[in-house]
């Protein structure tokens, strides 16, 4: 059902099954796909696709020109999976030139009230991010990520999968996977445990993954030395954390 009062652009693309209240805009180049729940007073603009089952609350603002002063009015993109929740007052921008020209979010992701997401951020999928919490543009992050609120990330970090960062923690190095972090500036304080339990980690997988963060914090090793002691562990979930920290381009998180 679309609202009487909706504005919605003749050149706007609407899939079967959408809902949009009242006073909502949705632009030209604008794509939504089936299943989407818009609420009243959304503000989506374009290029931007939304994929299915998507549900946006009230006062938010969906693919806007970017906040970036290089930016100059390209037609970049923003491209939002499935069943995403943004929740009251999300404003989530476009890419720019400089990098891919486009902002990506995967699906199943929940955006609390009053998050942003600025320009040429890559989102992965299953992440959380509380009320208020912010990442500049170019930030990279992976699967099943917490970002606590009024967390604050800086541009062209990376944020592994699995991660955690706690209330108000300022972000300005790469989060490896399965780290969690606190402070301002944020550093690492534990694994994320509880939350690799609740994914269907193993017991087995989870020790490895404690062996190796006390490889990498706790030995006094450099990060060349601690990824190949890690790497003689052997344990497939930290293939991908050897290769995180040793890519890291800003550097990772440090106590």
């Amino acid at each position: 059902m679309i609202h009487a009062s909706a504005i919605i652009d003749p050149k706007a693309r609407i899939g079967k099954n959408v809902t949009i209240g009242p006073w909502t805009y949705v632009g030209p180049d604008v794509s939504i796909g089936d299943d989407c729940v818009i609420h009243s007073h959304v503000v989506i603009k374009g290029p931007t696709r939304i994929g299915r089952a998507n549900r946006i609350f009230q006062f938010c603002s969906i693919g806007e020109d970017c906040q970036d002063k290089k930016y100059k009015g390209e037609p970049t993109e923003l491209v939002v999976g499935d069943r995403n929740v943004f929740r009251e007052g999300c404003t989530i921008h476009r890419g720019t030139i400089q990098d891919n020209s486009l902002t990506q979010i995967g699906n199943d992701n929940l955006f609390m009230a009053y998050v942003h997401v600025a320009h040429d951020c890559m989102i992965g999928s299953n992440n959380i991010l509380a009320n208020n919490a912010t990442l500049a543009g170019h930030v990279h992050m992976g699967d099943f990520v917490i970002l606590g609120g009024f967390t604050g990330v800086h541009q062209f970090c990376r944020i592994g999968s699995h991660s955690f960062a706690a209330v108000s923690s300022v972000v300005v190095q790469d989060i490896p996977p399965y780290v969690m972090c606190q402070g301002h500036n944020a550093v690492p304080r534990t694994i994320n445990s509880e939350g690799l339990k609740r994914r269907g980690f193993s017991a087995d997988s989870i020790s490895n993954i404690k062996k190796a963060y006390r490889l990498l914090y706790r030995s006094g090793l450099t990060v060349a030395e601690a990824a190949t002691a890690i790497q003689a562990l052997d344990e497939p979930a930290l293939h991908g954390f050897v290769e995180f920290i040793t890519d890291s381009e800003r550097g990772i998180i440090r106590p």
